[in-house]
């Protein structure tokens, strides 16, 4: 049997803007930064590429191609905290000047 790789749908397109999202990636710096309790010198903002961002939301998601979020049930709903938690932490921070 020929089994093809998933074709990625809404929530593949939606995780691979997220990645593109320089906000998110500087999310993930900051994340990095509190969950290691490193300073901004040894993990500077702006450290995450939208490669670094891809493969830290498929291991968080534990799928190896964000096409998968959309026929993996857990990995979706995984995918949604993350984004929920992103929403609220970006909501928190103040207005750029």
């Amino acid at each position: 049997m020929n089994h093809k790789p998933a074709k990625g749908g809404p929530m593949a397109r939606q995780a691979a803007m997220l990645c593109q999202d320089a906000t998110f990636r500087l999310y993930l710096d900051r994340r990095r930064r509190h969950k290691f309790g490193m300073t901004k010198s040894a993990l500077p903002d702006g450290t995450h590429s939208e490669q670094d961002a891809r493969d830290w939301l498929c291991a968080a998601c534990g799928i190896e191609s964000r096409a998968e979020l959309d026929h993996d049930r857990k990995a979706a709903s995984t995918f949604k905290s993350v984004r929920y938690r992103y929403q609220r932490w970006r909501s928190r921070q103040p207005a750029p000047a």
